[in-house]
């Protein structure tokens, strides 16, 4: 790396690198971020057709499962997606034939977002796929601790674990 202490004259130092310190057991920001690397990396081949990846994933799965189709401001901020950033994964997903934009009969300003039967057909292959590359993912886990471990991540994030009572959730 040079350095440039006065006018013309550059000074060179070098470093020798250090070891990688070791990660404590402790290191949460760490481990979670490790563990979202390899998901992404892990999932990766399974969202394949899905635009946008994780994200049009998510997005589709809350569309095809919701009771009733959501609006495109109620999916944005479940998913955490910025208002603009959102419409062009509609746009994506609807192009891909996998939702699609439907008037609100209360109110003509707003769009639902309901997933087409192609949607939940490309869905319902996707989540066998991601069910198989998690296990993966967390292959050193046995089966009940995959299901501690999402049980414990749902009640962390306020989201219901699979067959959890979303009501009883809320009112916890």
């Amino acid at each position: 790396m040079g350095h440039r202490y006065a006018e013309g004259v550059t000074h060179t130092t070098t470093r020798a690198a250090a070891p990688a310190p070791e990660r404590s057991a402790e290191d949460l920001g760490w481990q979670l971020g490790t563990l979202l690397a390899r998901w992404r990396e892990g999932v990766a081949d399974a969202l394949e057709g899905i635009p946008a990846g994780p994200r049009g994933y998510h997005l589709l799965q809350v569309a095809a499962h919701a009771a009733a189709p959501p609006t495109q401001a109620a999916l944005a901020s479940h998913l955490g997606i910025d208002r603009t950033v959102m419409t062009y994964l509609l746009d994506d997903l609807c192009d891909a034939g996998l939702v699609e934009r439907c008037p609100d009969p209360a109110d003509r300003r707003v769009r639902r977002i309901a997933a087409t039967d192609a949607g939940r057909s490309a869905l319902a292959d996707v989540e066998g796929r991601m069910t198989a590359a998690e296990a993966e993912v967390l292959r050193g886990l046995s089966a009940g601790e995959r299901d501690t471990l999402r049980t414990l991540l749902a009640r962390t994030t306020g989201t219901p674990a699979p067959g959890e009572d979303r009501c009883a959730v809320v009112s916890g």
